[in-house]
């Protein structure tokens, strides 16, 4: 692959230096890193408390070095992950048509890079699907299933990738959201990859958390679209240690970094799963106490 195609590497980065550093190393073991253009962006401290930390992470990211060009991008002011997220994934695409977004915790395996530009370009004109991601969440693939990719109604934020046309089709406003809490068969549509995404998007828009990831999610939906997952985990998450703002101490999201697989096979127009698509429903499934705090809570 011509490394003036490769798509340019986006890590958003807070108040983790260690985490940020695992993340950076992993990165640097891909076999496109040194090709590959890596953009920063650093948000600002929420107080004095955390500036020290962030100040940290800003001293290491000067070291960087081992990719085409890096480019680092400070906050002054604390944007928050939702609104660093999307603005910082806007600003590259002002100049760029494709991206690869990491967060701080994400560990990648020696052959992200390559599936991810492999399937940015193979899918690119492929309008179902969304986006791409390398955490393909700790499903068992079935030993029927014979392809080294698959689908889901469901994208991950853990590792992915996109495109500048599918990214300006988003509503992060949710303009419909009236119409579409009047619509039951909306809402089990929505939640056919995930009991919890409506109860998400409803918290979101309450501002009772914040998070651009259901946007994201709701835009597969409204699109009718998927997101392209390989059949083995290329990204883990380090993050579920309670140390990030948003993270939490499960481990029923983890998985073993798959180091050896180097060829993908792209598959054209890939269908659904149906066991695939079970699987990765059970794991959002909401306990009857969830569902009951969500409808006192988000009522």
């Amino acid at each position: 692959m011509s490394p003036n195609k490769l798509a340019p590497i986006v890590l958003f980065v807070y108040n983790r230096p260690e985490h940020t550093r695992r993340t950076v190393e992993s990165l640097l073991k891909n076999t496109l890193a040194g090709d590959s253009s890596l953009f920063i962006f650093s948000d600002g401290p929420k107080n004095q408390a955390d500036a020290k930390r962030v100040n940290a992470v800003r001293d290491y990211l000067r070291t960087i070095n081992g990719f085409e060009n890096i480019g680092i991008i400070i906050r002054e002011i604390n944007l928050g992950l939702a609104n660093s997220v999307i603005s910082g994934v806007y600003e590259i695409f002002k100049t760029h048509e494709k991206v690869i977004v990491l967060e701080d915790d994400i560990l990648t395996s020696p052959n992200f890079l390559s599936f991810m530009n492999n399937a940015l370009d193979f899918y690119e004109k492929d309008i179902k699907i969304f986006s791409i991601s390398g955490y393909p969440y700790p499903v068992k693939i079935p030993k029927s299933y014979l392809n080294d990719i698959f689908v889901s109604r469901r994208p991950s934020s853990w590792g992915w990738a996109t495109w500048k046309d599918r990214w300006k089709k988003i509503d992060w406003e949710i303009k419909n959201f009236k119409e579409f809490l009047s619509s039951k068969e909306s809402q089990k549509a929505f939640n056919n990859a995930g009991e919890d995404l409506t109860p998400m998007l409803k918290a979101q828009l309450k501002v009772k958390i914040d998070s651009w990831a259901i946007g994201w999610a709701y835009a597969h939906y409204r699109n009718n679209a998927y997101c392209l997952y390989p059949t083995v985990p290329l990204c883990k998450n380090i993050g579920t240690d309670k140390s990030g703002t948003h993270s939490s101490s499960s481990k029923k999201l983890d998985v073993n970094l798959d180091s050896f697989k180097t060829n993908f096979k792209m598959v054209k127009k890939p269908e659904l799963n149906e066991e695939i698509a079970n699987q990765i429903r059970n794991l959002f499934k909401l306990s009857l106490i969830r569902r009951i705090i969500n409808y006192f809570k988000l009522s």
